[in-house]
């Protein structure tokens, strides 16, 4: 079955109905098939023609009224970039849209698993209202105008008849309701494209102690965990580090990064006992130092002393190997711990890097001032 989608002229005459006034037809090479019931299609469509065949309701639409939601312009950016920078490898998942008005499935045979192929024919004036993808469908709008190379290739549709607003509403309740986002740590492991995904992956691999002590796949441990570190907490550090977006990141900081995780892994009292005495579920519980907030501190922290000493930043950072990061500690209460738990807020991350500052002799500007400013006196560096 071609993935091609014709624009032709009816050839025979035809009984006008609703919505379908005009001559021309879209025809979509389809396979029908059954779901619960109701029956759908699923065809491809040329990139070409997504703006100008899609269609979702406008947001100023009450909530109740349309089977959408709000369209978050935000995302669109994103989304297109991400289809111009990767046009040999990107990858978009089907657009589920409702048609409605009469349409007609030109039949050319079963197919083994019960559905049948042919060709879908919808007028040119039908409606096709998306369910779910709207924001794929305004990117590629977008990615379009930056690269018009990419009109010919295609999108899965999955359609349906349009069975009202109701039904609609329904179809976007269904197809979000068990919708889980991967965990970030799964993301970066994953991620082969993000060079900041690839350096996180390097350190886990190859620093001590992270080897073999970094959780890949979930973003939070249980209490049970035997890994001290998450790959998110390690990427979104290094992210720190290098003080700059994870698209402008390139592998040329690999030895960079490697040597600040190295030296640190060297330094950090208490890293490197695990086995000798310790679980990694008892570190955990005890100190402050494996935390995500005391990661992303410790990243942000190396990077500003990059950036202010880039000779002897190493020596300066020698001034943490003594930092005492029990949990018992006074120090890390109202900061990295608050309420009795760990805190990975915004303020947690400044008050917790505030420390770390004054220990490698940086001064504190404006902003971290006014944060330290929040804590009683007694416990300000």
């Amino acid at each position: 079955m071609t993935s091609t989608l014709k624009e032709t002229k009816r050839k025979k005459a035809r009984t006008p109905r609703r919505g379908d006034s005009q001559d021309s037809v879209y025809r979509f090479p389809s396979v029908r098939a059954i779901q619960a019931g109701r029956i759908y299609f699923v065809t491809a469509c040329p990139l070409r023609l997504v703006p100008e065949v899609l269609t979702f309701a406008p947001a100023d639409l009450p909530p109740e009224v349309r089977a959408q939601r709000a369209l978050n312009k935000n995302r669109i950016p994103q989304i297109a970039r991400y289809l111009t920078e990767n046009p040999s490898s990107y990858v978009l998942s089907a657009i589920t849209a409702s048609i409605d008005a009469a349409v007609r499935f030109e039949e050319e045979g079963p197919l083994q698993n019960g559905g049948r192929r042919g060709d879908l024919v919808i007028p040119a004036s039908a409606r096709i209202h998306v369910n779910d993808g709207q924001h794929r469908r305004e990117a590629i709008a977008a990615a379009l105008r930056s690269n018009p190379e990419l009109s010919d290739e295609s999108i899965p549709l999955v359609l349906f008849l349009d069975a009202g607003l109701e039904r609609n509403q329904q179809t976007f309740a269904d197809l979000n309701r068990h919708a889980i986002r991967p965990a970030t740590s799964l993301n970066v492991l994953y991620d082969h494209r993000d060079p900041s995904a690839e350096l996180a992956r390097r350190v886990a691999s190859k620093v001590s102690p992270f080897q073999g002590l970094t959780e890949l796949e979930r973003s939070s441990l249980s209490n049970r965990s035997s890994k001290m570190f998450t790959l998110s907490a390690i990427h979104q550090s290094t992210v720190a580090l290098l003080r700059k977006p994870p698209r402008e990141i390139s592998m040329d900081e690999e030895a960079l990064v490697l040597e600040f995780w190295t030296a640190l892994g060297k330094l950090i009292c208490g890293w490197g006992i695990v086995g000798n005495g310790k679980t990694a579920s008892e570190l955990r519980r005890d100190y402050v130092h494996v935390h995500a907030v005391a990661l992303h501190a410790l990243g942000t922290v190396g990077g500003e002393l990059m950036a202010r000493y880039p000779a002897t930043w190493n020596e300066r950072l020698e001034h943490l190997a003594k930092l005492d990061w029990r949990r018992e500690n006074r120090l890390w209460h109202g900061r990295a711990i608050r309420n009795g738990k760990i805190s990975k807020a915004g303020p947690s991350l400044v008050l917790t890097a505030n420390v770390l500052r004054a220990r490698v002799g940086l001064k504190l500007g404006a902003t971290e001032i006014a944060i330290e400013e929040t804590l009683p006196e007694i416990d300000r560096v």
